[in-house]
């Protein structure tokens, strides 16, 4: 187990950037999840870790040891491909073995560090069997016990359950989260998926184009994003997003007039924040209401009418596609057990603190009370 220390970390190739100036600090023990759009150099930076790519510039500590220059196998790490990649005519023991025998580790060491694995995985009764004879499932859990048993410095995932279906890659993302905790281990994973995001990491780091977008805890990320792309990408579905112009500023919040008239106040840190300035309101669609026409609002709640232009039926809840008078979509989770018709009347009502206000360079204005987030009929 070691603390990691990525401290202005650049890659390029050529006159092509691909990471720029990444600073990021991964404690023993945490697992840090790395996300983002394709193309964004997560597995660039992966790769950078773990010595399959040179730094064009920058330090990196794996423990107290600078290891820009160190080759993969003395950087003590072990990684997890999003393929199996293991040897088809090995059994599922000799596949974990193979990399210690290689090392030249005693047999009985060898055996000791297999058989412990697999117990750890739970695939000790499937030590003999060929991978061919293996589900998906238990093929990841061999790669991942191959990677176990050199008892490395620290673990590297590259989207490790991309190649599952949907009900086993649930299940399985649950047995890494009970591994990571059992092994205490420094683990570094990267997925396009932010439920497994959002369920496994300790830490968040947001990628978009070689930068950090921001890095923190998932709750951090969702309640309060650094910036519109942020709010974005962690959230589904997506956030509200309207545009809007900032009409009245105070220690309450600013109060923002939206295209189709409505006004709102969103409880937000006004630093900076100048009336007259053009700006984006962020509504998820978890923290809203939606409400038969003619409902009354709260003296300080967003309410605007709307129209119902489809209905995804999802059993516990419903996603509601909306259309407001001034034509701007919205995408709203409602009861599943309401009864709502396409081309229904209705009025979409949110509390204060349930919006997010970004400026017009995409960043967020801080909000006030984040972990109160449901709207006025759920207060």
């Amino acid at each position: 187990m070691a603390r990691v220390s990525l401290k202005n970390i650049s890659k390029s190739y050529g006159k092509t950037s691909v990471l720029q100036d990444i600073n990021l600090e991964i404690e023993h023990g945490e697992l840090v999840v790395l996300v983002g759009p394709s193309g964004c150099g997560k597995s660039t930076l992966l790769r950078v870790l773990c010595g399959l790519e040179d730094i064009s510039s920058g330090e990196l500590r794996i423990g107290d040891d600078i290891v820009n220059d160190l080759p993969p196998a003395q950087r003590g790490i072990a990684m997890v491909f999003q393929s199996y990649a293991l040897y088809p005519h090995m059994t599922v023991y000799r596949n974990m073995a193979f990399g210690l025998k290689i090392q030249g580790e005693d047999k009985a060491q060898i055996d000791k560090r297999v058989r412990d694995a697999a117990k750890v995985l739970h695939i000790d009764h499937l030590l003999e069997r060929l991978p061919r004879e293996l589900s998906g499932g238990q093929r990841q859990r061999v790669a991942i016990g191959r990677a176990i048993v050199r008892e490395p410095k620290l673990f590297l995932f590259d989207e490790p359950l991309s190649n599952l279906d949907a009900a086993l890659r649930a299940k399985t993302r649950i047995e890494l989260a009970r591994l990571h905790k059992d092994l205490a281990a420094t683990m570094v994973y990267v997925t396009h998926d932010q439920v497994e995001a959002m369920t496994l990491g300790d830490k968040i780091v947001v990628l978009h184009e070689g930068r950090v977008q921001q890095a923190g805890t998932p709750l951090t990320l969702y309640q309060q994003p650094a910036n519109r792309f942020v709010a974005t990408f962690i959230g589904s579905p997506t956030i509200n997003l309207m545009p809007g112009r900032v009409t009245d500023v105070s220690a309450q919040g600013a109060r923002v007039q939206l295209g189709n008239g409505c006004r709102l106040l969103a409880t937000v840190d006004t630093t900076g924040l100048q009336v007259g300035e053009s700006v984006e309101v962020g509504l998820r669609p978890e923290h809203c209401d939606v409400l038969p026409a003619g409902t009354p609002p709260g003296p300080d709640d967003a309410a605007f009418d709307a129209e119902i232009t489809l209905v995804e039926h999802l059993g516990e809840s419903n996603l509601l596609y909306l259309k407001t008078d001034d034509g701007q979509e919205l995408i709203i989770r409602g009861d599943g057990s309401a009864e709502v018709h396409l081309g229904d009347s209705v009025i979409v009502r949110a509390a204060p603190e349930a919006l997010y206000l970004f400026r017009a360079d995409g960043m967020a204005c801080p909000r006030l009370r984040p972990g109160n987030m449901r709207s006025a009929n759920a207060r």
